[in-house]
């Protein structure tokens, strides 16, 4: 939008010439007090609120709806896994009946490899159980620690601040 100079624009200075101009091109709306933005801000703010929390709430639904089914897939890969699971033992137990095992000495074997793998299984995971309280975190947290930043030079262990030898240059 382009302004057109008056007879009574040439008596005013130019600041004001310009701000009637500013005006013009902000959508010829009149200029509103600070009062009045901030009693539109707080009339606006409840809708605005409402929305959020209304998007909120329907994204939780979903979000929950889609947990179950994650759940139930969950359910139904670990019963197929377990009877494929099943099927691939039974299938090694009447291989070795063919070679001529006795049927409790290839059940025998199948059972020792299975307590075997599960045994492996539960000391890694009783390993990774100290990872699940956060120890770093609860010591970088906790009130009796000093200071929040890093340990000074001679707190931290000598293999951390190596000096690195200087190696002489080559002679060319």
């Amino acid at each position: 939008m382009t302004a057109t100079a008056t007879p009574t624009d040439a008596a005013r200075p130019p600041e004001a010439a310009h701000a009637a101009t500013a005006r013009a091109t902000a959508g010829a709306r009149p200029s509103e007090s600070m009062i009045d933005l901030v009693r539109d801000v707080l009339h606006d703010l409840p809708g605005l609120v409402g929305d959020r929390v209304e998007l909120f709430s329907l994204e939780l639904h979903r979000a929950g709806l889609a947990l179950v089914k994650v759940l139930a897939m969950t359910v139904a890969a670990a019963i197929l896994g377990v009877t494929a699971w099943l099927a691939v033992w039974s299938i090694l137990v009447g291989l070795l009946m063919a070679a001529g095992w006795h049927w409790a000495a290839a059940n025998g074997l199948v059972v020792l490899i299975n307590i075997g793998a599960a045994a492996y299984a539960v000391m890694r995971a009783r390993r990774l159980m100290s990872h699940l309280s956060l120890p770093a975190t609860r010591q970088h947290l906790s009130l009796g620690s000093g200071s929040s930043t890093r340990p000074s030079e001679s707190e931290s262990p000598p293999h951390e601040h190596r000096p690195v030898p200087e190696q002489p240059a080559a002679a060319a």
